[in-house]
């Protein structure tokens, strides 16, 4: 893992709520490694789109799958895009409608990123982005073969230019309103694995595997971590 600090530049500097940011790399990997899905930003035929999509992370790079940013970034021109990896980890309570918030920790990534072409380095792309979505799934399941490599268009994306945001703690008040008889708090959120359901087609006699057991048996810990006020802004 990079021990390097993030590098602030004119798009990752924040401009509102400044003690708001985190300059640990480990903290944007944090972020990262705790999602699933990010949000991609692009110009489609001069027009901004955003796309929710996959991601898997290999050291300081991010893979995304090509056809989610549509042929125009692969075939296209080179371009810069931002990627933002969002979650929210509770609702913040407070006396007024003005001080209520959301807990989140977020992060915003800015770069241009380029076709994988490399064998190796699709299959070590492709793999981050199975085992962010299933840890354990890679080493068990067939791997793709000629003919789905070939029809898969990978990116890869540097972390080099990216910020993350946290906010935690209690709601901020007027003084004045700390005399209100009005509850206020955080109601702490997360997300959870339910019961596996098995495909119908799947033969008799083959159980549930272990990887997957223990990712539904894992209990975060639901603390009160992470706001912003109404609007989310870097």
């Amino acid at each position: 893992m990079s021990t390097r600090e993030l590098s602030p530049t004119s798009r990752t500097t924040l401009v509102r709520s400044r003690e708001r940011g985190l300059t640990e790399r480990a903290a944007l990997h944090d972020v990262l490694d705790s999602g699933m899905i990010c949000h991609l930003g692009v110009i489609v035929d001069g027009a901004p789109r955003v796309i929710p999509t996959g991601y898997g992370r290999d050291g300081d790079t991010l893979y995304l799958h090509g056809s989610t940013g549509s042929r125009s970034m692969i075939d296209g021109p080179a371009q810069t895009v931002c990627v933002t990896v969002t979650h929210v980890d509770g609702v913040v309570l407070a006396r007024s409608i003005f001080h209520h918030s959301i807990n989140y920790r977020s992060a915003m990534i800015y770069g241009t990123p380029r076709r994988v072409t490399d064998p190796d380095e699709v299959i070590t792309g492709l793999r981050a982005l199975a085992e962010r979505m299933a840890p354990g799934q890679w080493d068990v399941v067939r791997p793709p073969d000629r003919k789905e490599l070939a029809a898969t268009a990978l990116l890869a994306l540097s972390l080099d230019e990216a910020s993350v945001k946290m906010r935690q703690g209690p709601p901020s008040e007027e003084e004045e309103d700390y005399a209100l008889d009005v509850w206020a708090g955080v109601l702490p959120t997360r997300q959870v694995f339910g019961e596996p359901v098995p495909d119908p087609l799947l033969r008799p006699g083959i159980p549930v595997p272990a990887h997957v057991r223990e990712r539904v048996a894992e209990a975060p810990q639901v603390t009160a971590v992470g706001t912003t006020d109404m609007a989310v802004e870097s």
